[in-house]
């Protein structure tokens, strides 16, 4: 295993750009199902590709704090190009597992390349000389139409299946099918991704409980070792919690915009009610998925805390539903036009709580069994 290296400074992820860039193009890139043109190409300019990238290659090694604040900054502006970019990073993390060769293949160009990832095992795959010829359809695939590799689970368990495994794949052996078209979130791109029986090498896969438990055979660094349970939340919660501060800010404007809006009659009080509770709700949850931050890059993700990660990162998209949720109800007609920011956020939190990250029931029951001691 490699000596660790010590952490990136602070703010390696520059957003600025990217947020001018995402918050012009999100109302298009809403109606039209893609991200704004540019943005992948700014998501890799602003560091996200490379976040967790090994320094050898030319990555920053940064924390996932770091990568929360900037992901929830970009979810203001586009909680889609917000999505993409979490989903670049991270991927990218998973592919810091893969052997050493593989490694260098990958970022051999630089640290800046555009990974996806398919978690959930899907497709078959049969040993060849030197790998294992793979087909299969993975769904749900963010950005995919914008990467130049894929880590892929697979295959399917059975009988005469291998041991299951992450495969890396260039893009150059696999193909998108469009097939998101979700009411929310519309731009992430979340597509189908089809592998059509290509030779993936023996050095390209690693096994996929290595990977799903958070022990990395090829680095040392905190960050490159963070079990899933743990860290799929905090992967999945920022780009809501942008989106959540933007229906604030939209609802604010909103009121701020009525007749009357300076007085204290019955509906500005409501108004202000709603607004105030959901501030309550957006804060708290926030703070909750800041504090699963730290746990992780304290490396303290396959402690009890990390199963708390993934308890508290799925209230807070509890949380941070309810806060839009609110918003919507008080707001009015106005906010229910078509090109209103605050209807737009609400969608795109909706959709991105419903994410398997963050539902609620099993990491609430992982969490009480450890409390109260049941198997």
């Amino acid at each position: 295993m490699t000596s660790t290296i010590p952490t990136a400074d602070p703010d390696t992820i520059a957003v600025g750009e990217l947020v001018d860039l995402a918050a012009s193009g999100a109302r298009d890139a809403d109606e039209d199902g893609d991200l704004p043109a540019g943005a992948a190409e700014a998501i890799a300019a602003a560091g996200f590709a490379r976040h967790y990238v090994p320094a050898r290659f030319g990555g920053h090694e940064g924390t996932v704090a770091e990568m929360t604040r900037a992901v929830a900054e970009v979810g203001e502006a586009c909680t889609s190009t917000a999505w993409c970019a979490a989903m670049f990073g991270y991927a990218a993390r998973f592919a810091t597992h893969l052997p050493e060769r593989a490694q260098a293949e990958a970022w051999a160009d630089g640290p800046d390349a555009l990974w996806v990832s398919g978690l959930v095992p899907a497709g078959a795959a049969s040993a060849v000389d030197g790998g294992y010829r793979v087909e299969g359809r993975w769904t749900w695939v963010s950005g995919a139409e914008h990467a130049d590799w894929a880590i892929l689970a697979g295959p399917v368990p059975g009988p005469d299946a291998p041991a299951p495994m992450f495969m890396a794949v260039p893009r150059s052996d696999f193909r998108v099918e469009r097939t998101w078209d979700a009411v929310g979130m519309r731009a992430t791109g979340s597509h189908a991704l089809v592998v059509d029986g290509a030779v993936v090498p023996e050095h390209r896969t690693v096994p996929l409980p290595s990977v799903l438990g958070g022990r990395n055979d090829v680095s040392d660094v905190a960050q490159h070792n963070l079990p899933l349970p743990a860290v799929g939340g905090v992967t999945c919660a920022p780009a809501a919690l942008g989106a959540a501060r933007a229906a604030l800010t939209a609802a604010a404007a909103i009121v701020r915009g009525k007749p009357g809006a300076a007085g204290t009659g019955a509906g500005t009080a409501s108004a202000d009610m709603a607004i105030a509770r959901a501030a309550v709700r957006v804060d708290t949850a926030q703070m909750l998925v800041e504090r699963a931050a730290d746990v992780l890059d304290a490396g303290e993700g396959r402690s009890s805390l990390g199963v708390r990660n993934a308890r508290d990162c799925a209230h807070a998209a509890d949380l941070l539903t309810e806060a839009v949720g609110d918003l919507m109800s008080s707001a009015g007609t106005s906010a229910q036009h078509r090109g209103s920011a605050l209807q737009r956020a609400w969608r795109d939190v909706t959709v991105a709580a419903s994410h398997a990250a963050l539902r609620f029931e099993k990491p609430a029951a992982a969490w009480t069994a450890g409390l109260i001691g049941r198997d």
